[in-house]
C-alpha cells in the first residue's frame, strides 16, 4: 500500500505523541489520542498536505517561541510570567488571548502568574494599570480579568477556592473603578482614549490620550462578558446575591448597549460621545463586539453581519475582518510607524466576531472567515506576525511573535470541532493534543 506525505506527516505526530506524555497545567499527566475525530480529519482535508504539514510546523514553533522566550521571570513574582512579545512587557487583554491559545493544550497556569501581580498592584480606588512595565496616565486594565480566570479555572478542575476573600474582593473592585467611568449615569463607561482600548490609532473613533469622552460599543461589550464571568465565580463560590447583582449587571449593560449605541438607519453599533451627547459615527470593528457579547438582537445581527460585516466596501476585505470600515476618511493599509488599527486585520477584533457569529448562526460566514485568515497567516506569510493588511494579506508589525495572533492557527479546528475555548460555561477542552497529537511540553 503505498504511503502518502499526509500519511507519513500524520504518522510521525503520533509517534512524538506516543514517545511523550502532555502535561494540562502541569499537573495532571494525560497522553494524547492518536486518532483524530471525524470532523478533524474531515478538516483536514479541506487543507492541501503541504499547508497541513505547515501548520503542523508553526503549531510547534509557536510552542518553542512562548517556551523559549515568551516565559520570563518577573520581579516579585515566583511564578514565570506569559507574554506574546519579544521585548519586556505584559499586557492587559493579550494576555486573555495568549492564554486562550495555551488552553487548546490544557496549559493553564500562565492564566493566573500574570493576573496575580496585576491585581496585587492595584490602587486603592480599584485602579490595575493596563501594562506591568511602563506606568499609563489613568488606563485601567481592560475588562478581561475575571473571563480570565474562568479561562484558567475551568482548566484546572474548576479550582476557584484561591479567589475567595482577597482575590475575590479585588476583582469586584476593578469592575466598580470601570463603572465609575461613567460621568452622565447611563450605565456606559468611556475609554480613556483609544490607546486604552488597544485599539491604538483610532482616534477619531475612541478619543485621544486622557480624553475620557467616549462610551465604547467594545467597553460595554466586554464589560458584559466581565458581569458574565463574575456571575461564574461568584456560583462557584456560594456568593448567590453577587451571583444575581452580576447578571442583573449583564442584562443592564446589554439593555444600554441597545438603547444607546443602535443606530436604526445605518444599522449598526456607534460609539457615543459622552461629552458631545452625540453618537462617534465612525464605522470599526468594535461595532461586531456586542455580537460576543451576546447583546445584540438577532434582527440586528443580522443587518451589522449582512449590511456591514460583509460589505466588501467596508469591513469584508480580501483578508478580513478589517479593524476599520474602508469607507472612512481617515481608512489605510500599512503603518505609518505605529500600530495601525485603522484598516488592518487583528486578531483580537477577529477572534471575538469569529465566535460571535457562530452563537448568531452565522457558521457558514464563519467557515469563511477561519478559512481566510488561514491563508493569510500560514500561506501568505513565512511567520507569524502582529497584525496583517486586509487587502493584502501582507504581515505587518512585529517580526518575532508568538502571540494572540496564534489564534489563527486554530479557529479552523475550533469551527470543525463545533468548539469555543472562549465560552463561559462549557467544559474546556485540549483539542491540539487530542485531535493532532502536538503537545506543549512545559
Amino acid at each position: 500500500m503505498a504511503i502518502t506525505r499526509r500519511d507519513f506527516m500524520r504518522g510521525a505526530a503520533s509517534f512524538a505523541a506516543m514517545a511523550a506524555v502532555q502535561k494540562f497545567g502541569f499537573g495532571q499527566s494525560t497522553q494524547p489520542t492518536t486518532n483524530p475525530s471525524p470532523a478533524m480529519l474531515a478538516y483536514e482535508q479541506t487543507i492541501p498536505s503541504a499547508e497541513w504539514a505547515e501548520l503542523l510546523a508553526r503549531l510547534r514553533k509557536t510552542n518553542a517561541d512562548i517556551r523559549a522566550r515568551g516565559l520570563r521571570k518577573f520581579p516579585g513574582s515566583e511564578e514565570k510570567l506569559l507574554t506574546g512579545y519579544p521585548y519586556n512587557e505584559f499586557y492587559d487583554w493579550d494576555l486573555y488571548f495568549e492564554n486562550l491559545y495555551l488552553s487548546y493544550y490544557g496549559v493553564w497556569p500562565y492564566c493566573f502568574s500574570n493576573l496575580k501581580l496585576f491585581l496585587d498592584r492595584q490602587q486603592p480606588d480599584g485602579y490595575i494599570n493596563r501594562s506591568l512595565i511602563k506606568q499609563r496616565d489613568r488606563q485601567h486594565f481592560k475588562p478581561f480579568m475575571a473571563q480570565l480566570v474562568v479561562l484558567g479555572a475551568k482548566q484546572n478542575s474548576d479550582d476557584y477556592q484561591w479567589l475567595a476573600g482577597n482575590y475575590y474582593g479585588r476583582l469586584k473592585k476593578y469592575l466598580d473603578k470601570w463603572m465609575s467611568y461613567d460621568s452622565d449615569g447611563n450605565g456606559l463607561p468611556v475609554w480613556n482614549s483609544a490607546d486604552a482600548a488597544g485599539t491604538d490609532n483610532q482616534w477619531s473613533r475612541a478619543g485621544q490620550l486622557g480624553a475620557f469622552e467616549v462610551e465604547g460599543t467594545d467597553l460595554a461589550s466586554y464589560l458584559v462578558r466581565e458581569f458574565d464571568a463574575m456571575t461564574v465565580i461568584a456560583e462557584h463560590l456560594g456568593e448567590d446575591d453577587d451571583a444575581k447583582m452580576f447578571t442583573d449587571k449583564s442584562t443592564k449593560m446589554k439593555t444600554a448597549i441597545n438603547d444607546v449605541l443602535w443606530d436604526e438607519d445605518a444599522g449598526f453599533y456607534y460609539d457615543r460621545n459622552e461629552k458631545k451627547n452625540q453618537r462617534v459615527l465612525v464605522k470599526s470593528g468594535a461595532g461586531f463586539m456586542p455580537l460576543f457579547a451576546g447583546a445584540a438582537t438577532p434582527e440586528r445581527a443580522n443587518r451589522i453581519v449582512n449590511e456591514h460585516l460583509l460589505n466588501e466596501n467596508e469591513f469584508w476585505l480580501a483578508y478580513p475582518i478589517a479593524s476599520y470600515a474602508k469607507t472612512e476618511p481617515d481608512y489605510y493599509q500599512g503603518s505609518h510607524k505605529e500600530c495601525n488599527w485603522r484598516g488592518s486585520t487583528w486578531a483580537p477584533f477577529n477572534y471575538m466576531t469569529f465566535h460571535g457569529l457562530n452563537r448568531y448562526g452565522f457558521t457558514d460566514v464563519a467557515t469563511e472567515l477561519s478559512r481566510r485568515l488561514f491563508e493569510m497567516a500560514v500561506v501568505k506569510n513565512p511567520v507569524l506576525r502582529e497584525y496583517y493588511n486586509a487587502e493584502t494579506g501582507e504581515g505587518l508589525g512585529q517580526t518575532q511573535f508568538w502571540g494572540f495572533t496564534a489564534l489563527y492557527y486554530v479557529m479552523g479546528m475550533e469551527q470543525a470541532l463545533g468548539y469555543d475555548a472562549s465560552d463561559l460555561r462549557k467544559p474546556f477542552e485540549p483539542i491540539i493534543p487530542r485531535e493532532l497529537g502536538i503537545e506543549f511540553e512545559g
